[in-house]
């Protein structure tokens, strides 16, 4: 699965082994986190990209509406179980404050999935848990987990990803809606992808729809051929204009 793929929530489940009811799942993967999040109106938690870094904020979660707990949005955030054990909001704000503090060497990685709308995730890749803390508003306590975007590299590390790579939410919105949730080429509404018009390694712009559109697998590949294509004779090109110029 490549970033900003656009699949199902079976898509979800297959790519993660785990059937995945919750929004925050700590240690469902190998060697990874999974967080489900969405910045779409109406959504029940408050996650946020920042457009100058792209790192996310993603908000915890609530306790679990019960006949004691009629109204979760009133009552903190749980860190423990009743019985004492850590919660899912627990597992990840431990895992935050030892990397913070330096008893671990790496942060905790973390997939996440972005909801588009009804029935429609993106995925939006790899991420690193930095920072976590708790903050109070008008009526309770509630967990707030600071990630930065990476990307891991062929041998298995990750490095830091450019912010400007990212596609905001908000475009993603646009060009689902501007291309009809299909292909543009072909019109198919299946094994879709966000695709730069102008590659982002070329200049093109993550930021803008006018540059974003949404592509089947079949022309998205067709794409990448065409590009590999001409790669070899822009090389050549620029070998004999240096010789000419020798």
């Amino acid at each position: 699965m490549k970033v900003d793929d656009i699949i199902s929530y079976h898509d979800l489940v297959t790519e993660e082994k785990a059937n995945l009811q919750k929004g925050i799942n700590f240690g469902s993967g190998r060697k990874h986190s999974v967080f489900l999040m969405s910045v779409r109106k109406g959504a029940p938690y408050a996650d946020a990209i920042d457009p100058t870094t792209g790192d996310l904020l993603y908000e915890g979660h609530d306790e679990p509406k019960t006949a004691t707990v009629k109204n979760p949005k009133k009552v903190d955030q749980p860190l423990k179980t009743k019985g004492g054990i850590l919660t899912e909001n627990g597992k990840f704000f431990a895992a935050a404050k030892d990397f913070k503090n330096g008893a671990t060497k790496d942060p905790h990685l973390i997939k996440v999935y972005e909801k588009i709308t009804k029935g429609i995730w993106s995925y939006k890749g790899f991420f690193e848990l930095v920072d976590a803390e708790i903050l109070t508003d008008r009526h309770r306590k509630v967990f707030k987990f600071h990630l930065r975007p990476v990307e891991k590299t062929i041998l298995g590390g990750v490095t830091e990803l450019a912010h400007t790579r990212i596609i905001p939410t908000s475009v993603k919105l646009e060009v689902w809606k501007r291309d009809g949730g299909k292909c543009v080429e072909c019109g198919r509404r299946d094994n879709l992808h966000y695709d730069h018009h102008i590659p982002f390694s070329k200049g093109g712009s993550s930021l803008t729809a006018e540059n974003v559109r949404l592509l089947c697998i079949r022309h998205n590949l067709e794409k990448s051929d065409k590009i590999m294509c001409f790669i070899p004779w822009v090389l050549l090109g620029f070998q004999s204009a240096s010789r000419l110029n020798n």
